[in-house]
């Protein structure tokens, strides 16, 4: 066995242990709970020794986790944007994953506000929000506006807060690289726009369970990535390696009409951290072992 080993082996059986110790007597809400997020957390929650009757379970299609019910967890009615639900949906937590929800008839920041007042007057004692990476290089405009509003919206609330500050999900890569290996090629733009430090949503699951189960994240903001920064050229070679296929790099034709520029991607989301291994004991997943994972998704 390797030290390497070893030491991650030590690390995760004094995360599992802190978890037992530290949600004993907790009540974790999780908003959002019938979403992918939401469910892989559950999912990860129990993996790490949280019984089903500690979970506080909050949706708008609460019908949908009947099966969680079933192992004893409290799945109630709640929607942000109808204030009335959450008082009922919230009692009795004591610390709540707040997933942030799309858009919908209230303004995000509006809507994530009823929840944090309504968990605030429940009890509440820490909130973990997800937000967005490029907060952390500044940026408060565009997709990290009203991540930014929340956060401040947290901050000035009084409950004790964790920023779990995601980047963009890896798993939207898969797609693409079966693309690049139908094609053969990935198209290089002239004005290509940046690497991202894409995560897969397991991992920011992963975290997002440590973060409600371990001490110690108390008013701290984490860079939720994956391992390294990636664009056109290393979704290629991830795919050459997870197949043995080759998938070329081409430069797009300087004649031809300008592409329009990446709805992601600058400066202010080339971050990598290694929040995922400090929080969970496991290193962030690769492209390269995402796609071996999702084998199947690939073309032979």
């Amino acid at each position: 066995m390797s030290i390497r080993l070893l030491a991650v082996m030590v690390v995760s059986a004094i995360l599992l242990g802190s978890a037992q110790a530290a949600t004993s007597t907790d009540k974790i809400i999780i908003s959002g709970a019938s979403g992918q997020l939401g469910q892989a957390t559950i999912k990860v929650l129990l993996e790490r020794g949280v019984p089903a009757r500690n979970l506080i379970l909050v949706s708008r299609t609460p019908d949908t986790l009947s099966d969680l019910a079933k192992q004893g967890a409290a799945v109630r009615f709640g929607d942000f944007t109808q204030p009335d639900s959450l008082p009922a949906a919230f009692a009795g937590g004591t610390r709540m994953l707040l997933i942030s929800i799309g858009f919908g008839p209230l303004p995000r920041p509006e809507a994530h506000k009823n929840a944090i007042d309504a968990a605030v007057k429940a009890g509440v004692k820490q909130i973990a929000y997800t937000s967005f990476v490029a907060i952390s290089k500044g940026e408060t405009t565009g997709l990290a506006a009203d991540h930014y509003q929340t956060e401040e919206i947290l901050k000035k609330s009084g409950v004790k807060w964790t920023f779990l500050r995601n980047s963009i999900y890896m798993d939207g890569l898969v797609p693409q690289a079966a693309k690049a290996l139908i094609d053969g090629r990935v198209t290089l733009q002239p004005r290509e726009t940046g690497k991202i430090g894409y995560v897969t949503r397991a991992d920011c699951a992963a975290a997002a369970a440590a973060v409600l189960t371990t001490p110690g994240h108390e008013n701290k903001a984490y860079d939720i990535t994956g391992p390294e920064l990636i664009g056109p050229r290393e979704i290629a070679a991830a795919a050459t390696a997870a197949t043995g296929k080759r998938v070329d790099v081409v430069l797009a034709d300087s004649s031809a009409p300008a592409q329009a520029p990446r709805p992601f991607g600058g400066p202010a989301l080339e971050v990598v951290s290694t929040a995922v291994a400090d929080l969970t004991g496991h290193p962030a997943t690769s492209l390269r072992e995402l796609l071996v994972a999702n084998r199947n998704k690939l073309p032979e």
